[in-house]
């Protein structure tokens, strides 16, 4: 069993000062199939110049190895996250996402990050933010990037010590992570125009843009928690069912993506997304594993080895939604199967890509078809590894003092029970 961290790293290596390295409390967990460092916001600069700096260093970046700090050389493996208390009404914890590349110095808190979050209740209550409400702990999560709020659940045993504690082991099984591991249940409140200004930024369910070399291509632009281009792989010359290295040195591909994700951000209303992480790009052809849609979802520059949690909850979406591009395509080969829930729009939807499938679950308004009304999910997170990140003695001003953040054992904001 685990139990909260009560030390902080400074009391094992000492204060900073101008010849020693600055150390910052940190948890790296395994968040879906992502991973990175997380922090207490208290443990990290206020200014966000200092708190990006802080950022980099801790990762390696820029570098494309990232050989000075934590980060995996990847995109899936250079996220961070930074968790507080919150005083919303009805919100327990407020999470920010921080995106950051090998190569880049730049730390982008824009976009959303489905996996990340399935990671965020488990180090709340590692690292004293909550507390266990009980069997089943479920705190409301709002995420500060774009607003989107969820409820998460993660399991919380009573152990022998009289102390409940974060379960790690179980038999769910997610694609895209190798074993078993306890469920995390990710209920999202209100998805839709999570970044762009609602569910069809165009508002339409498909547009046709024109790319050089290429000629008139349809799409649709969506958001549903992550803003989305969904383009038929066959429309670009490809089946959908290449692997991501081979799509990943693809540089004709990737030269018609990227235009067309140029021209679709401006549909958008995102403006020039040259430097920014959104839209994602997602190629979609009928399943070819008895699923609704397969899906090569590019991040935006790099395939994913499988697909982000928000990007299956859109590309779920937009299987649902009648005239979209995968509506099209999951129709001429997919299948959609009742949900869990006993209303009648509820149903599920097995999003295929290179690591195996996803399942979302999504609830219809029933007087109207085209709205989505709610998307669940299941993922897993583990912790990985507590103690501090060293950070070099340039930036050791910036650093919060050892003790400004409470002890959690006295200060940490109960969770709630599910019942």
């Amino acid at each position: 069993m685990t139990q909260p961290t009560t030390a902080r790293p400074a009391d094992v290596f000492g204060p900073p000062s101008a010849e020693r390295q600055a150390t910052v409390p940190c948890w790296i967990l395994r968040g879906g199939t992502s991973h990175g460092p997380f922090f207490r916001a208290g443990d990290l600069p206020a200014g966000t110049g200092d708190r990006d700096a802080v950022l980099l260093a801790v990762m390696g970046s820029p570098d494309p190895r990232q050989i000075d700090g934590l980060g995996g050389a990847h995109p899936l493996t250079s996220k961070a996250g930074i968790v507080d208390r919150s005083d919303r009404d009805g919100i327990d914890l407020e999470f920010l996402f921080c995106q950051l590349q090998p190569d880049s110095d730049r730390v982008d808190t824009t976009p959303n990050c489905g996996n990340m979050l399935a990671a965020v209740v488990p180090f709340a209550i590692e690292s004293g933010l909550l507390a266990p409400g009980g069997d089943l702990t479920t705190a409301r999560v709002h995420t500060l990037n774009t607003g989107l709020t969820a409820d998460i659940s993660v399991r919380t045993p009573l152990g022998e010590d009289g102390r409940r504690y974060v379960v790690y082991g179980g038999d769910a099984r997610i694609d895209g992570v190798p074993g078993t591991a306890a469920p995390v249940v990710i209920n999202f409140l209100d998805t839709a125009g999570s970044v762009c200004d609602s569910l069809l930024p165009t508002d339409r369910v498909r547009d046709r843009v024109e790319i050089a070399g290429v000629g008139p291509i349809d799409v649709t632009c969506i958001d549903n928690g992550q803003p989305l281009v969904i383009v038929e792989a066959a429309a670009l010359g490809r089946t959908g069912y290449e692997s991501a290295a081979d799509l990943n040195t693809d540089d004709e591909l990737k030269v018609r993506v990227e235009e067309l994700r140029l021209t679709c951000g401006k549909l958008m209303g995102l403006g020039d997304v040259t430097a920014k992480n959104y839209p994602k790009m997602t190629l979609v052809a009928p399943p070819a594993h008895g699923g609704t849609i397969t899906t090569r979802s590019f991040i935006p520059h790099v395939c994913h080895e499988s697909i982000g949690v928000l990007a299956a909850v859109t590309a779920a979406t937009a299987c649902v939604l009648d005239g979209t591009v995968a509506h099209q395509v999951a129709r001429a080969g997919g299948s959609f199967s009742p949900g869990n829930g006993t209303h009648p729009t509820e149903i599920t939807v097995s999003v295929e890509h290179p690591a195996g499938e996803f399942s979302v679950e999504l609830g219809l308004d029933p007087a109207d078809a085209q709205r989505v009304t709610k998307s669940a999910l299941l993922r897993t997170a583990r912790l990985i590894m507590a103690g501090a990140s060293m950070v070099p003695n340039r930036l050791s001003h910036a650093v919060p003092p050892a003790g400004t953040t409470p002890s959690p054992d006295s200060t940490a904001s109960p969770g709630r029970e599910q019942q």
